[in-house]
C-alpha cells in the first residue's frame, strides 16, 4: 500500500510523479531542485540560494507527511560541478544534527533538470 504525499509548500511535479510517496513508515521523496512555490521561478542567485531553496522544498514534503529532518535515513545529492560540494554540503549540513545524520551519495552529472546544480532527494523513516 502507498500513499502519495503532496503539498503547496513545494513545487508541483513537472513530470509523471509525485512529490514523495509514502510506503508504510518509509518516505521517498522525488528529487527536488530550486523551484520556489511560491513564484514558480527557480532560484539560481548563486549556489548557497539554490541549495538552500531546495532544501526548503524537501522540508515542506517532509512536514507534508508527518516528518522532519531527523527522520531522513538516506540522501541523494546530484550536482553539476563538484567545485561547488563545499558550499552546497555547508548548507545540507545546516539542516541536520551531526549525530543522525543520514547515510547519503554525492555525484556529479553531466546535467539536471531546468538545467539547475544541484538536486536532492532523501528517503525518511518514521
Amino acid at each position: 500500500m502507498k500513499t502519495i504525499i503532496t503539498t503547496a509548500k513545494a513545487p508541483a511535479p513537472i513530470g509523471p510523479y509525485n512529490q514523495a510517496v509514502l510506503s508504510g513508515n518509509t518516505l521517498y521523496t522525488s528529487g527536488q531542485i530550486a523551484i520556489n512555490p511560491e513564484s514558480g521561478a527557480l532560484v539560481l542567485d548563486d549556489i548557497t540560494s539554490e541549495t538552500t531553496q531546495v532544501m526548503h522544498n524537501i522540508l515542506a514534503i517532509l512536514e507534508a507527511a508527518g516528518m522532519t529532518f531527523n527522520h531522513v535515513v538516506k540522501s541523494s545529492i546530484f550536482i553539476s560541478n563538484m567545485d561547488d560540494f563545499a558550499e552546497i554540503n555547508n548548507v545540507y549540513g545546516s539542516f541536520f544534527n551531526d549525530e543522525i545524520a543520514p547515510a547519503r551519495e554525492t555525484v556529479q552529472v553531466a546535467r539536471l533538470p531546468k538545467n539547475v546544480n544541484v538536486e536532492i532527494s532523501v528517503i525518511a523513516v518514521k
